[in-house]
């Protein structure tokens, strides 16, 4: 097989990776009693850019970009079993930020998915 070839079907690969990613919620945590856990106080973390946080975010949500979360999660708690939901715009960089967080010791982290479905399930 050339490699032409093989970098279409990667490529191929990655963009239905993404498509799926975005349409199925990126892995959220479907189960997860998103309001009852606010309510007990779970840390809630838009992991979007500043930018797109400033345009509108859950209230009392706190904004670290998925790409530095586990480096800065630690100036909001040190408790490593403490509730953690993590949203983003699909689902997608919150999955990053929960697998980032549960490699750094966190055993609590729930990916609510797509701040569109957060904005349903924390309101409930």
């Amino acid at each position: 097989m050339d490699m032409n070839k093989i970098v279409k079907i990667g490529l191929a690969a990655l963009i239905m990776g993404f498509l799926l990613n975005m349409f199925l919620g990126g892995g959220a945590d479907r189960e997860a009693d998103i309001a009852s856990l606010i309510q007990n106080g779970a840390l809630v973390v838009d992991t979007r850019t500043p930018g797109e946080f400033s345009g509108g975010h859950i209230d009392g949500a706190i904004n670290i970009p998925y790409d530095i979360i586990d480096r800065t999660i630690g100036q909001y708690t040190t408790d490593r079993s403490k509730s953690i939901i993590v949203y983003c715009h699909s689902g997608g960089r919150s999955g990053v930020a929960k697998q980032s967080l549960e490699k750094a010791g966190y055993t609590n982290v729930i990916n609510a998915g797509g701040y569109h479905r957060m904005q349903k399930l924390s309101a409930q």
